[in-house]
């Protein structure tokens, strides 16, 4: 899942980053009010880390900017602005969670996953497809009840596949959830990807769970 971090304390920023990344997340970075606005705008995140305290432009200016213009993103704000009227001022605005600094990491991850779910309409933790298992905290993979070993972005790309499970997802889309702004669209990945996952997933059953939508892309379903 592919997600915003707008956080200006550079060192801070580097460190989530990071730690989002271990925790298998696409993530793009901004230091800076206006260009994280023009981000958020016009590159298809799953979610948005939004810090309140921004040069050029706050984040709360940000995010009501964001509502009026129908931007739907979950936004979890993270701040040090942490008094309860700052909480009901961003709740208010649009905010889909408030977490004020200090905060535990191992807690942001659990509310970045919680909100992606509920964007996605998936209540549990747990993803199913047939006989297919996804196990979206510990990030394991079970099919019949044996576990499946996948790398981090086979997994990437199996999960945003099964969130839709039933929709025709096209490389585009799964390159800009799976990956983030740097990647070469006219890269082949995503195709070389979905065969090592046939090999895995599919190969040993009768019953297929990655189609091919010819000229669309791919769909994972019963």
């Amino acid at each position: 899942m592919r997600v915003l971090l707008v956080e200006d304390e550079k060192n801070l920023a580097k460190t989530i980053k990071q730690g989002l990344e271990e925790e298998g997340f696409s993530v793009d970075m901004s230091h800076d009010g206006e260009e994280g606005c023009f981000m958020a705008e016009n590159y298809p995140y799953d979610a948005i880390v939004l810090d309140v305290m921004l040069p050029t432009i706050d984040g709360f200016t940000i995010l009501a900017h964001l509502r009026k213009h129908k931007c739907e993103k979950p936004i979890l704000m993270l701040t040090a602005k942490n008094t309860v009227q700052d909480k009901i001022k961003g709740l208010n605005t649009g905010a889909d969670d408030y977490l004020p600094k200090p905060f535990d990491f191992d807690e942001l991850v659990a509310r970045i996953k919680a909100l992606i779910r509920r964007k996605t309409g998936s209540a549990s933790p747990v993803l199913k497809v047939a006989d297919l298992e996804i196990d979206l905290d510990a990030r394991e993979v079970s099919r019949a009840g044996q576990p499946v070993s996948l790398s981090a972005k086979e997994y990437n790309i199996l999960e945003y596949l099964a969130s839709r499970q039933g929709k025709v997802v096209s490389r585009t889309e799964l390159s800009e959830h799976v990956y983030d702004m740097n990647f070469d669209l006219d890269s082949n990945v995503i195709d070389v990807y979905i065969t090592y996952l046939r090999r895995k997933i599919d190969r040993d059953f009768d019953k297929k769970l990655i189609h091919t939508v010819r000229g669309a892309g791919y769909m994972l379903k019963e």
